[in-house]
Order: structure tokens, then sequence, then C-alpha cells
């Protein structure tokens, strides 16, 4: 019997043995890439290897209770293995089936706690579970990330616990990050050999988020603790603070499971920018009729601060009203875009009850829905959570089909609660959800579908202020920020500049960093379920051929091939929705010339693919563009020249 119990655990990838002093655990994938290792001694190790390289060296895992420490003296009762193989099919994503292959061991512990842990293809994660009596404190949580020697780092970095749209900081080795030095997640390492290691969690909730916090040599969890005073303040009063906070982390039933702790590494670059290991872990949806919830892209006013140079209507920040307003809906409905976003200034910014004189919002949403176009209204969380469930009731009752909830600006316990609580209540009303000033997704727009995308990325708007929403910037956070989940960088400017003629502009009207098809390929590269065209109509009015392309390519997709990319430099990715495929190509500051082929195309069909590429001068004068149509097929391949800073967009249709 013991033989064949032995068999059964190789089966599932699980090996395990003993010594006088220890227990050791060894789970692998299924393609055999990754092994993580659980110690079980007088606490709880794991190490990760990938592809017979160590990456993680033994690193400790505990949970500090107010009563007990979850992994001190840890004594093994039991050990299950099992393996999953199936399917999961998103609602609306990058891709319409989602293979989920893995292997995963629990392990049961006297104390009535387990460790779950499994491996995928794709990498590795564990997570504790408890069932306990009693309600329990979290006074800590040791998550340790023991990297092997001292890789290059990509992190966005922070000094706070209320920041998540960060630029990125290059450390040619993490010897040389300061001790105590904190960052987001996911964080990404890279090592000599080629190997990318990325730290990031899924499925929270009901705990604050985490952040990784340079330790000696090591990387540790880190956490903001729970809030015991709040006031209003920061922007415009309307923002809750803290001011003291108590000595534990979370205050949280006896039975639950605990957030995943993710371990993603890869030795290509490019399998990053597909890769949904944290959506996978995540619990499932939990809204059964998922129909009325429809991704699409929005005309948006206060990017361009609502300017309409060349219309025939007053415009500007001072005129947002009702005509105004419909002017938008106009353009929307003209070129086929699903939605309009009402942003700041609509209500009063403390209770969204008071509606400004200015608009007649009522009428508005009224003409809009006549013309097949929703709208979604932006709204404060502070003032938003006062009466959850009257305000939601009060902006369904004008017709809006969705929410831009904006200025959480903190992911303790109790604001990671709040983004659950108001997902759950706006589905309850069938209303979707925008999230910003928000901390990085971790799979609740999984469990809630509503949620049509979050920003926690340095997006657009800072281009109003600084240099930061850059080229380089644009071909870092697809490969680390954008495992998390959809973000909402707001793209579409076409006010195009080089870093020699750019200028921050604010108030007026901005520009972006990078030509104006690099511009236009964010539409592909960047996975945004509720995308905005960031532009005022009457520039987009100009560029007829380009509307075509912004009309036409969706945010959701079927299917997903990423056809190169390296982390900080270039991405290729092509998308399929139904029979068009869609693709784009983005660089950095360097200018090359980039090989499409065009094999991901099913054979025996023909295709016409608009072609919009960066123009001979565009590396001077970014706006420069070359627009073509050509007749494609699975055999046919293409040299693109990228300039500085540019890229390549096309509308591939039979």
């Amino acid at each position: 019997m013991r033989k064949l119990s032995t068999i059964l655990i190789f089966a599932v990838g699980l090996l395990s043995f003993t010594t006088a002093s220890a227990q050791t655990y060894q789970l692998k994938s299924p393609d055999n890439n990754f092994k993580i290792s659980i110690n079980v001694k007088d606490s709880i190790t794991y190490s990760v290897a990938y592809k017979n390289t160590n990456i993680l060296l033994p690193s400790a895992i505990s949970l500090t209770l107010d009563k007990e420490v979850l992994g001190k003296d840890a004594k093994v009762k039991k050990t299950v293995t099992s393996t999953v193989n199936t399917v999961i099919h998103p609602p609306f994503g990058k891709v319409a089936n989602l293979a989920e292959h893995y292997n995963q061991l629990t392990i049961d512990f006297s104390g009535s706690y387990s460790l779950i842990v499994r491996a995928y293809n794709d990498g590795v994660a564990y997570r504790f579970i408890t069932a306990l009596k009693d309600s329990v404190k979290v006074l800590s949580e040791q998550a340790n990330f023991n990297l092997q020697g001292a890789p290059a780092a990509i992190l966005p970095e922070t000094d706070n616990y209320t920041a998540w749209e960060v630029p990125y900081i290059e450390h040619q080795s993490t010897d040389s990050i300061a001790n105590g030095k904190r960052a987001l997640t996911p964080a990404l390492f890279a090592y000599k050999s080629g190997i990318k290691v990325v730290v990031a969690e899924a499925d929270l909730f009901n705990y604050p988020g985490m952040y990784i916090q340079k330790q000696g040599k090591h990387f540790a969890g880190n956490f903001a603790a729970y809030p015991a005073v709040t006031v209003m303040g920061s922007w415009g009063d309307f923002v809750s603070v803290v001011k003291e906070r108590k000595n534990y982390i979370a205050q949280t039933e006896g039975t639950r499971t605990y957030p995943w702790r993710v371990i993603i590494a890869t030795d290509d670059d490019k399998t990053l920018l597909n890769n949904e290991l944290i959506y996978k872990l995540s619990k499932p949806s939990v809204i059964k009729n998922t129909a009325w919830i429809k991704p699409g892209k929005a005309t948006w006013e206060w990017w361009h601060d609502a300017m309409l140079p060349g219309a025939d209507i007053p415009s500007g920040m001072p005129n947002r009203n009702t005509v105004l307003y419909k002017y938008y809906v106009d353009f929307a409905a003209k070129n086929k875009l699903e939605y309009l976003m009402v942003d700041a200034g609509w209500s009063n910014n403390y209770d969204v009850t008071k509606i400004s004189p200015r608009v007649d919002m009522r009428e508005l949403i009224s003409y809009a829905k006549k013309k097949n176009v929703g709208v979604f209204l932006w709204c404060v969380a502070s003032p938003l959570l006062k009466d959850l469930g009257k305000n939601l009731d009060f902006i369904k009752s004008l017709g809006a089909v969705g929410i831009k909830v904006d200025f959480f600006d903190r992911d303790d316990q109790e604001a990671i609660s709040w983004l659950e609580l108001i997902a759950k209540e706006a589905a309850k009303r069938q209303l979707m959800v925008n999230f910003h000033g928000c901390s990085k997704p971790t799979g609740l727009q999984r469990t809630y579908p509503n949620i049509v995308n979050y920003e926690a990325v340095r997006g657009e708007e800072c281009s109003k202020w600084d240099y930061t929403a850059n080229p380089k910037h644009h071909l870092t956070f697809p490969f680390t920020r954008m495992l998390a989940g959809p973000l909402d960088y707001t793209p579409g400017s076409m006010r195009n500049a080089t870093m020699e003629t750019f200028k921050p502009v604010d108030p007026g009207l901005p520009s972006s960093l990078g030509t104006r098809c690099h511009e236009l390929a964010m539409y592909v590269i960047f996975d945004q379920t509720f995308a905005m065209l960031s532009d005022s109509p009457t520039e987009y009015e100009k560029y007829p051929d380009i509307m075509k392309y912004v009309s036409a390519v969706p945010t959701v997709f079927q299917e997903t091939k990423v056809l190169d990319g390296k982390v900080g430099e270039y991405a290729v990715i092509a998308k399929r929705n139904n029979k068009n495929w869609y693709l784009g190509a983005m660089t950095d500051w360097a200018a090359r010339t980039i090989k499409i082929d065009f094999s991901f195309l099913p054979a025996g069909v023909t295709y016409q693919a608009d072609i919009y590429t960066d123009g001979a001068d565009a590396d001077k004068v970014a706006t420069s563009y070359v627009h073509k149509t050509i007749t494609v097929t699975n055999k046919t391949k293409l040299d693109i020249n990228l300039a500085k800073g540019g890229g390549a967009a096309m509308y591939i249709h039979p």
C-alpha cells in the first residue's frame, strides 16, 4: 500500500520526505518547469526553482495572530494532493478560453489551519486557510521573498500607503536598494540569465494589500495597519485620511482563506504579456447573469479640459453643461463608441444627489440612450460610501449604466473591503464600476465582472504635469502591473510630442510623449475592458482614417497572440475579436524595425489590413504617420519601422 501511495503522489507532481528534524514537500508544475518546496520544522519555509534554477531560497512564512503564531512549531497532521485540468470561460477579456491546469498540495497542521500550495505552468502560489472558532486579529504576516543572488529590479516604489500611480525605478542590483525601501506589487526582478521573476498577490478580500520591503538581503511582505483614527482631508477634504493606526493589520473571521502569495517566472519576456495567473487564482464570479455588463470605449472630457477647438458651441471646463455633453454623445453615436464618461463637476463632490444646475442629467442620459450611448458618472469614494445604497439608487434612477469611483487613496483592510462592497452593491443595481485612485487589482474583477477597469497606473493624465508617462514607462507596466488586471491608462492623445518638443500643459490642451502610432497601439497592447478616448472629439474628426481604426478596435477579444516583447523595450501583440484581428506594436525611445509574421491568421483567408505606421520624420514630428491598406494572408511577412517612441497599429478584417 505504501508503494501505491507514492506512485499516486508522484502522479500529481509531489515528492515528500522526512529527515530527523524536518519534513519537506516538493510540488511541481504540470510541465515540470516550476518546483516549490515546503520545509516544515520549527517554522515553515518555502523555496522555488524554475527550470532547475533556484530563484527563491528558503523563505519563512507565518501568520501572527493575537493568540498564536500560525507556522511556529508547526505539526503536520496530513497532506492531500490533487490535480485540476479544466478551462475557464471569462465573460470577457483578452481570451474566450483560459486553460487552468495545476497541481495542488494541502498541508493540514495541528491548530486548525492549513497551507495550500499550487504549481501552474504560469507560476506558483501559496495561501493560509484557517478554521478557528472566534474572530481573530492578525498582528502581522511573515511573507518573505529571499531572492537568489542580487538580480536587477524594476520597482514601483512608494514611501506611503496611499499612492499607486507611481513611476518605475530601475536598479542594476537589489544590493543597491536601500534597506527599508518599499514597493508596490506586482514587482519584477531580472537575472542576467534572462529569467524574470514577478512577486504578486491574488484573491485579496477583507485584508490589506501587500507591498514588498527591502529587509537586509531579502524582501518581505509589508502591510498597512488597520486604521484607528481617520479624518476627511487630502484632495478637496473629501478623502478618508488615516491619522492613527492600530497595532494589527486585520481583524477578521477565524474561518477564512487568506490571499495568495504569487511567484511568476519566465525566461521569455513576452509570456508575461499573456500571463493570467492572478485571474486564475481568484474567486469565480458571484454574478450569475452578466449579460448587462457591456465592455466598450468612451468619449471623455476631463483630459483635454472639455475644450472643443473649432466647434460651434462654447466649450472648456466652465461650459460643461447639457449642450456640451450632448456634443460628446453625438460624437460617440456617430463613431460607434458605446459610452460617454462624465467626470468631476456634474454633481457636488460631497453629495452625488446634488446635481450641478448647468447639467440636466436626466435629459442628457435620456438623449444618450436614444442614440445607444450609455453614460458613466464620476463620484468620490468616501461620500459615496456614507450612504451607499441611497447614492447608488440615485445614480441608477438617473439612468446611468456605470460609475467611476475615485480617491480611495488607501489599501488597508477597511479600504480593500470598500472595493468589494461597492462592486457588490453596484452589481445588485446592474451598474458597472471603474475604480480610480485605488490600489492595484488582485482578481476582484473576476469575482465581480461588473468591475470593468482599474486605474492603479501612472497614466496619460500625468502628461499634464510631468514627463513620467513616456514610452519607456509604456513598455514597462504591461509586463508588471498589467499582470494584475486591466488598467485605465486613458490613451488616445492626438497631440503627440517627442522628448525634445514635449511640454506639460495644465490647464489647457495637453500633449503626450511618443508618436501618434505609439498612442494608437495602446488600444491593443493595454488590457482595458473599459477604454477612454482621452482627446477632444474635434481633434479626432480631423483624421477620418484614424477614427476608422479607433471606432473599430474593441476592448475585449477571444484570442490574444503575443508576437514579441522585451521588458522596457518593445511589445508586439495581435488580438482577435470575432473574425477581425487588431495588432499593436510599441517601442521605447529606441528606433527599431520589427518583423510582422502574419501566420497567426487562419489559412486560406484573405484579409484587408489598414496599417498605421510612423512617418519618415516621426522622430522629429511625432504626429507624423502613414496610413495604407494592403492585402494580407497567413503567409505574409512585413517589416515595420518604428521611430523613437514610436509604434504601429493595424485593423485586419476579411
